[in-house]
């Protein structure tokens, strides 16, 4: 991969890329929008090529990239499966991202693949096996990666941390960044009923590299309603403003507006980037920032 696009997006600064969808590959290469980066997700680029493949290394050369896997199962009880690892490697080996992410969950079992992002108990053998897991996937890459905070819809009775005390002792112990998701926060607030506000203060800000941003699906069961972090919508007034929250708080750091989901225009998904751009630039951080702005 060329080296014309190696500059990475600085965590510090006010940045703001979109996910990368093949619908919108004409429109990209042709127009070339002022955009920080694209992310894909690592596994529809596991092939050796064809049409996606053209496709992304054309927009490679005139962007960033940041890869986000979502089949790692970093928080499977099983070892981690060498083979989806090694295809891993080989995106960001050919593509050479600014960042790596993954999700804080586990979606397999025995030999066993689900197609959901399964929520983890936060007590001490999680955060064993987790950071175990994260060392082989760093070791394997050759690079740190990013860890992002769940959207879920129950809570294990035996856990001992908080979900922010959780994912700060990860990112201690592992070396690790954190992308922080603040439509995850949302969609868990209201599913658990905790201020998001609250839980936002008490996040780890120091380790956190990126930020996500998308829209939910709201639902109903027999207990009443709840959302779904479905990324088929834009994003949300109370979203909008839990990011003004942390952008007071902690200042800039590259954020992606997600959509996978009910994928609409090119000209949709820009003109959500573009109110993410507004709200970083007319956000004025406090006067003590509370990352750390080293680049992963």
């Amino acid at each position: 991969m060329s080296d014309s696009k190696t500059a990475r997006p600085n965590s510090g600064e006010a940045c703001v890329g979109a996910g990368l969808k093949p619908e919108h590959f004409d429109e990209i290469v042709a127009e070339k929008p002022a955009l920080g980066f694209f992310e894909i997700h690592a596994e529809n680029y596991m092939g050796a090529g064809g049409p996606l493949h053209r496709g992304l290394s054309a927009i490679r050369r005139d962007y960033p990239l940041s890869v986000h896997g979502v089949c790692l199962s970093l928080g499977s009880a099983g070892p981690l499966d060498k083979g989806h690892l090694a295809r891993l490697a080989q995106v960001v080996g050919r593509y050479q991202p600014f960042v790596v992410s993954e999700h804080l969950a586990w979606s397999s079992f025995q030999d066993q693949a689900f197609s959901d992002l399964l929520p983890c108990p936060y007590d001490d053998a999680t955060l064993a096996r987790v950071v175990e897991h994260i060392d082989q996937a760093q070791t394997a890459l050759g690079r740190t990666i990013l860890l992002e905070n769940p959207a879920t819809y129950l809570r294990f009775a035996g856990d001992v941390l908080s979900e922010p005390d959780f994912l700060s002792e990860v990112a201690s112990s592992s070396g690790c960044g954190l992308l922080l998701d603040v439509n995850n926060v949302h969609v868990s607030a209201v599913n658990h009923g905790f201020d998001a506000r609250t839980y936002l203060d008490a996040f780890p800000m120091r380790h956190v590299r990126e930020m996500h941003l998308a829209g939910f699906a709201e639902a109903r069961d027999a207990h009443g309603p709840f959302l779904i972090d479905d990324h088929g919508a834009p994003v949300s007034a109370e979203v909008w403003a839990l990011y003004d929250h942390v952008l007071r708080r902690a200042g800039p750091c590259p954020t992606l507006i997600e959509w996978d989901s009910q994928v609409p225009q090119w000209s949709s998904l820009f003109a959500e980037t573009q109110k993410a751009r507004s709200h970083q630039e007319n956000t004025a951080p406090s006067a003590t920032g509370e990352r750390n702005n080293e680049l992963v």
